[in-house]
């Protein structure tokens, strides 16, 4: 599997971070980061821990708020936005699934019943198929695996047919297939529904296989981006 991003370049950004800064008790968190990512995208973002990878990425979608800067989506500053609308058009997948107790079916309609759709059986079991789980709607979340579970995450996000879907360390509690797998799916997700992808992960390897651009992080600010093979280069040559 080659890591080219998917879908529609070409059309401008979709998201645009724009001197974002997060400051808690005198620590800054995030520094003064600005960059856009466009439409059809899948962006990586990397570096050691402790960088701000996951403070930036709470950031896109106001799980934190920024104490400098602001986010636009698709050109309007996401602060305009109620806070549910946001986090629909932008979703988030986080390190561990945190499914609902239930099964599967009602953990993938749970977003859009927060806003008065219910998703029929078709709907539900054709995302279920999309993230390579046929037949599992009816399955107790308490007997998925830990890749299982991640990808009734994915799904769930998916349900609310989001404008971009943020992706915190996705494959960091799953084993070498399953890790691969989410990777996959990720990729296929993205080409399928020209689904724009912010993926935060600490593996470079991981970012070459699936993202077409890598944002480093270092010490709360951005060190670099650019198209991986670059990055990964400058990156080399520095380390």
């Amino acid at each position: 599997m080659t890591g080219n991003g998917a879908g529609a370049r070409g059309a401008g950004p979709i998201l645009r971070a724009e001197r974002l800064c997060r400051e808690v008790a005198g620590r800054r968190l995030v520094d003064d980061v600005s960059f856009p990512v466009d439409a059809g995208e899948v962006l990586a973002v990397v570096g050691p821990s402790g960088a701000g990878k996951s403070s930036l990425l709470r950031l896109l979608d106001r799980l934190d708020e920024p104490t400098g800067g602001t986010v636009y989506l698709h050109g309007v500053d996401y602060r305009a936005l109620p806070p549910r609308e946001l986090r629909r058009r932008v979703g988030m997948v986080m390190q561990s699934a945190a499914l609902f107790p239930g099964t599967v079916a009602g953990n993938v309609r749970f977003g859009p019943r927060q806003r008065g759709v219910e998703l029929p059986d078709d709907q539900v079991a054709g995302i279920l198929r999309q993230v390579g789980l046929p037949g599992f709607s009816a399955r107790p979340v308490e007997q998925l695996s830990g890749g299982e579970a991640q990808r009734v995450s994915i799904a769930r996000a998916l349900a609310n047919e989001p404008d971009v879907l943020l992706l915190d360390e996705p494959t960091s509690a799953l084993d070498e297939g399953s890790k691969l797998g989410i990777e996959q799916l990720v990729t296929a997700v993205a080409r399928e529904r020209s689904l724009t992808c912010v993926i935060v992960t600490h593996d470079m390897a991981q970012a070459a296989r699936i993202a077409s651009r890598a944002l480093v992080m270092e010490a709360a600010r951005m060190r670099r981006m650019g198209p991986v093979p670059e990055v990964l280069r400058a990156e080399a040559a520095v380390s």
